[in-house]
């Protein structure tokens, strides 16, 4: 498992998820709020993976050029970011517009009958 994430374990789930994580949630969060395409979540996304893999390899001696590492910390991360994005989308529709929309879920809204 190590070879393909260009570092130990617990070096990827306490840096990647859990630090980059967080920040990926709130870009996510950030660009919900401003009312961004969901496209740009995807652009940050690939920039904070090029972030989390030099942290990576700066702190903790992990594989810079790890293709298969890059890939696994930017899809993680782009998971949690569009996550926070439709999450904050729907909290931000019901709760901006509460005369037209209700709660459809965790992702979702629907029309007021």
């Amino acid at each position: 498992m190590e070879a393909y994430l260009g570092t130990t374990v617990p070096v990827f789930v306490g840096l990647t998820v859990i630090i980059i994580g967080f920040a990926a949630y709130m870009t996510g969060q950030a660009l919900a709020n401003t009312w961004r395409p969901i496209w740009q979540v995807s652009i940050f996304c690939v920039l904070l993976g090029f972030g989390d893999r030099f942290l990576t390899f700066a702190l903790f001696e992990g594989d810079l050029l790890s293709p298969t590492g890059y890939l696994i910390d930017t899809a993680v991360l782009a998971v949690i970011a569009h996550f926070a994005f439709y999450f904050s989308k729907a909290r931000k529709m019901v709760s901006q517009y509460p005369w037209l929309y209700e709660p459809a879920g965790l992702f979702g809204w629907r029309k007021k009958d």
